[in-house]
């Protein structure tokens, strides 16, 4: 068995002593794990840095084995996130997340906004829109679109912690200290604020957290944290 493609980096582990287990992205093909010989070496190492996207050839005798990578780098990005630390935390969480997302099943959407995500400046809208796509993607996407009591479309401005269903203010108003505020610019109602983008990732962390982390037995990537709070902090 034998394919080739191009794929982003999302994470490294030791495998013996010379040799890493490389975890990537791959276009059209999704997460795929596989045993890099030798890279460990100065030669390889500088390559296989999360964030990079690379082209990989994997070979297996059995389509279900780990099969090995050969590795080709075609972006470095490494080197320059790690000289702005708002855009390493992005990067970095946006690896994690894409490790949540099932072995061999095709994510390309998600791949792209993630890519988009690491080669521009850290823009927490798009953050929370992209943590939104990753729960739709794992099968628990918020309906946003509709009031759960009341069926309308406008006006909407919390969300259900339980259900994750949008809520309009009118119905909103006798619970509102047990509902999630749903940020205006999910709500088509203008520019999003530091408060609006607190809010949002406030919101996709509830779910995250419900519905993955903790369902997985997982802790909360820390640079999530970290990079809220630089977000903020702007």
């Amino acid at each position: 068995m034998e394919w080739t493609g191009e794929a982003l980096l999302i994470g490294v582990r030791r495998h013996g002593e010379t040799s890493l287990i490389a975890e990537a992205m791959v276009a059209g093909r999704g997460r795929y794990l596989g045993l890099v010989r030798g890279g460990r070496s100065s030669k390889l190492s500088p390559a296989l840095q999360a964030g990079n996207t690379v082209q990989l050839t994997w070979r297996a005798r059995i389509e279900d084995h780990l099969g090995t990578f050969a590795v080709e780098l075609l972006q470095a990005r490494a080197a320059e996130l790690i000289a702005d630390r708002d855009r390493l935390y992005l990067s970095q969480l946006v690896c994690e997340h894409l490790r949540l997302l099932p072995e061999r099943d095709p994510h390309d959407r998600l791949l792209g906004k993630a890519l988009k995500l690491i080669d521009n400046p850290p823009d927490g809208v798009e953050l929370v829109r992209f943590e939104l796509d990753l729960l739709d993607e794992l099968g628990y996407g918020l309906d946003l679109t509709s009031c759960a009591a009341t069926g309308v479309t406008s006006d909407l401005s919390h969300v259900s912690p339980k259900t994750g269903r949008a809520v309009s203010r009118v119905a909103a108003e006798p619970y509102k200290d047990r509902l999630l505020p749903l940020p205006s610019f999910l709500a088509a109602r203008g520019n999003a604020s530091p408060d609006d983008i607190a809010a949002g990732l406030r919101l996709t962390g509830h779910f995250l957290d419900k519905l993955v982390w903790s369902a997985r037995r997982l802790d909360p990537p820390p640079t999530r944290d970290l990079l809220l709070q630089r977000l903020l902090a702007r």
